[in-house]
């Protein structure tokens, strides 16, 4: 026990000084990407000191990954070159056993990790984006035009000449209704449709129905008025940041997408990236572990320069495979987890033979 304080007493140490460092940097890089912007348009210190505080907690979720991964290898190298582990091989003790309790430790922070971007980051950093967009002038706009919406998978198709999302206002708009086997069951246009807390109102309506004499116009029957139920933001232009909602929004708004027949491989990318980023965690300490031990001279910069190369390569191959899920070349799935299945087995690998 006293063996497993010891280690996690360095290790701790260690993990807050590169998370600290790895804030800033990462703060920092984003002021000087955003710096001319704010000269540009003279905003004020006190609203660019307000978007660096709000980006703290989405840095920290970045930080995290990076600080386990060289607080485990700077820590585990330096006992090396130290020989400590030796004398911990010596007592019987395996490298797996000695380690385990980080490999614990990463679990609950992977978890954590996860709850703390649910709770915390998504808010603040839709905040952060807001504010910033405000003082740049980059007002999102979610006014949509020539809208094509469908629903109840299929039987309904909503489409609209425009859509004005501050009124909740729809212009020309039409509704073809389908029956179960897809046939034709009537149609619907309206001058212009309102919001109504939970249906939409129409204005100047009407219905034409076919029969076996052709088509003809009918006053609008309330069955069908009854169906007119989707909400207003199924209409607004497609700019929702799946990175600034909580995991529960952004399946719903990909369940909206996918019944409108919208593209969503990049949000089912970005969603399943909320679950596959926190397991990071566990990837990087067993990734260095593996790479621990092999050197005994210049342990700082040796550990400092396999972490980097180690989070190049993990993040390159996820820009990768998330840009052939956007574009739908792989599954979405595929495009977040394979990056970490793949440096799992790599870290599998490197552990199986590091020195023991």
């Amino acid at each position: 026990m006293k063996l497993v304080f010891y280690m996690l007493r360095k290790f701790v140490a260690i993990f807050l000084g590169s998370m600290i460092f790895s804030v800033l940097i990462l703060s920092l890089t984003d002021l000087l990407l955003n710096i001319w912007g704010y000269v540009s348009k003279s905003v004020p210190s006190s609203a660019i000191f307000h978007i660096m505080i709000l980006y703290i907690p989405k840095a920290t979720w970045y930080s995290v990954p990076i600080a386990m991964l060289f607080a485990t290898a700077y820590m585990l190298s330096d006992l090396y070159a130290k020989n400590e582990l030796l004398a911990v091989f010596a007592c019987g003790i395996s490298l797996f056993r000695f380690t385990f309790p980080l490999m614990i430790l990463s679990v609950f922070m992977s978890v954590g990790l996860f709850m703390f971007n649910d709770a915390v980051v998504a808010k603040s950093y839709e905040k952060k984006m807001a504010l910033q967009n405000k003082v740049l002038d980059n007002e999102t706009e979610y006014d949509n035009s020539n809208v094509v919406v469908m629903s109840e998978g299929g039987k309904i198709i909503y489409k609209a000449e425009y859509f004005d999302s501050r009124f909740e206002r729809l212009y020309s708009l039409y509704v073809l209704y389908r029956n179960n086997d897809r046939s034709f069951d009537g149609l619907i246009y309206a001058e212009s449709a309102v919001w109504a807390s939970d249906h939409w109102e129409l204005s100047n309506a009407s219905f034409y129905k076919q029969d076996k004499n052709g088509y003809h116009i009918y006053p609008v029957d309330y069955d069908h008025l009854f169906r007119l139920m989707e909400p207003p933001d199924t209409f607004r232009r497609n700019s929702i940041n799946v990175e600034e909602v909580t995991a529960a929004e952004a399946k719903q708004y990909i369940l909206q997408l996918e019944k409108s027949g919208l593209p969503s491989n990049e949000a089912k990318a970005e969603y399943y990236k909320k679950y596959a980023f926190s397991f990071v965690v566990l990837v990087v300490v067993l990734l260095a572990i593996g790479l621990s031990g092999k050197t005994r001279k210049n342990v700082l910069i040796v550990s400092l320069a396999l972490s980097i190369t180690a989070v190049v390569l993990f993040y390159v191959m996820q820009m990768i495979t998330m840009l052939m899920a956007r574009f739908g070349t792989i599954p979405p799935v595929f495009g977040e987890w394979f990056p970490v299945v793949f440096f799992v087995c790599i870290s599998a690998l490197l552990l199986k033979y590091a020195r023991t």
